[in-house]
């Protein structure tokens, strides 16, 4: 079994940062997809991130150049480091681990952009 507690969220104001965090308890952390989605208010779920065992990173559009995603496999942790905030980034933000077709999600992270 798998469980994800993200954390780091909170109230910044437009062009402002957050770093993100997601830990993970469980076996084979270091070879398990990651990813990153978030929900804003009166939208569906969407893709922010990936970052697979290897390190390779993909991003959506709408973040690319802004967010970066990260693991530490010694501590069982993906990271997402937001810059250059916007209004439109506020949303609940939801980790993902995915191995042999399974996926586990966290509980989320309410992330607040707002001047």
């Amino acid at each position: 079994q798998v469980q994800l507690v993200e954390s780091g969220g909170g109230l910044v104001q437009p062009g402002g940062s957050l770093r993100l965090s997601c830990a993970a308890s469980g076996s084979f952390f270091s070879i398990a997809v990651m990813g990153w989605y978030r929900q804003g208010p009166g939208k569906e779920r969407e893709w922010v991130a990936t970052i697979n065992s290897g390190g390779s990173t993909t991003y959506a559009d709408s973040v690319k150049g802004r967010f970066t995603i990260s693991r530490d496999n010694a501590k069982k942790t993906v990271y997402l480091q937001m810059n250059s905030l916007k209004l439109e980034d506020t949303a609940v933000y939801y980790c993902k681990y995915n191995r042999n077709g399974m996926g586990y999600w966290g509980k989320g992270t309410l992330v607040t952009v707002s001047s």
